[in-house]
């Protein structure tokens, strides 16, 4: 079971992150875990402003403060992992109840359970641009990238940002050869890859990131722009939140109190930008200059809101090309249809 943090890592997230996901792969490995009871969460989340409508929920306590409304006082734990495929296996070795990932993730695990588990997504985070970066000054498209290089992704073949890369591979060479890129890509946290990419010396020269890391990774004249998921796919949802459907089914009240929650941090970030900043940098301990932050946060392409957009086109081509064997007719299949979301994509 995943070890609970009161606060997120600093030095060592990759080793710490390793080693979480190690634990948690070991319990996925052994006897599944019983569901928690109502008033029990646990919430499994990753890196970047992405998660933001989380980083103002636990600032302002905001699902414990519904749960109250709603009668059950609500315990919420907190997990900080690097990667879908870490973050999927603590879903279904029962160590999380709700699982923080990329489009990519949830797609994956919603085909490996459809008919038993079913995992579908509770909520979008919002809409973001990713970008993919180098300091390869040679490296002007993807068509560029060889065996020279590498590119940070959280989790190789499987993270939105993987799925991203694929996707663009596809409509420059065919589905055929969808993942032409993947053998140059490696696992590495968003943190450590900007770190590692913005000073150089290693054989790290590409990350497939994701705000504020990309922000501040092109504020180093050597690293550039590449690939803008916009460019791929338009506006979309990147990252969501997932769960399976006994945790919801036995857990009403605590499900809802956590959907109320999101809904009121996406219009609390609408109301209070530097705010919301504020959170951010209290709540994960970031260093970033805060109004760099207030103007990341304040991108027009950055919508927070808990309904998703544009996600049906990658779920059509990961079937197209085998990466998942169900098709979803929409995106109706692979979410939870609630009250909150009131219209999605």
């Amino acid at each position: 079971m995943p070890q609970k943090r009161s606060t997120f890592p600093g030095k060592g997230r990759f080793g710490a992150a390793l080693t979480l996901a190690a634990s948690v792969l070991a319990a996925t490995l052994g006897a599944p875990q019983a569901a928690q009871a109502e008033g029990q969460l646990r919430i499994a989340e990753q890196f970047g402003v992405v998660y933001l409508l989380l980083n103002v929920a636990r600032d302002q306590q905001l699902i414990e403060k519904h749960g109250k409304e709603a009668g059950v006082d609500i315990k919420v734990d907190w997990t900080q992992l690097s990667g879908g495929s870490a973050v999927n296996d603590a879903l279904l070795s029962g160590a999380v109840d709700i699982a923080g990932a990329g489009v990519g993730p949830l797609l994956t695990i919603w085909d490996r359970t459809h008919g038993k588990q079913n995992v579908k997504a509770v909520a979008s985070l919002g809409n973001f641009p990713y970008y993919l970066v180098s300091n390869n000054p040679n490296v002007k498209t993807i068509a560029d990238f060889s065996e020279k290089d590498r590119i940070a992704v959280p989790a190789v073949g499987v993270s939105v940002q993987s799925r991203y890369l694929q996707f663009a591979s596809a409509k420059l060479w065919g589905d055929a050869e969808y993942n032409r890129l993947d053998k140059y890509t490696v696992n590495l946290p968003h943190p450590d890859a900007a770190a590692a990419l913005k000073t150089g010396g290693t054989e790290l020269n590409g990350h497939f990131s994701n705000p504020p890391f990309q922000e501040q990774e092109v504020e180093n004249k050597n690293v550039h722009v590449v690939l803008n998921s916009y460019d791929v796919l338009g506006p979309n949802s990147p990252t969501v939140l997932f769960a399976t459907e006994k945790f919801r089914d036995e857990n009403p009240k605590t499900y809802q109190a956590f959907i109320d929650a999101l809904a009121d941090a996406a219009d609390y970030i609408k109301r209070d930008k530097p705010g919301a900043a504020d959170t951010y940098i209290r709540v994960t301990h970031s260093s970033i200059d805060r109004a760099q932050l207030i103007k990341i946060i304040e991108n027009p392409q950055f919508e927070f809101t808990i309904n998703p957009k544009n996600t049906y086109p990658m779920a059509e081509f990961l079937y197209r090309v085998g990466a998942i064997k169900t098709k979803p007719t929409s995106w109706k299949d692979y979410f939870f249809q609630d009250a909150k979301l009131l219209e999605g994509s």
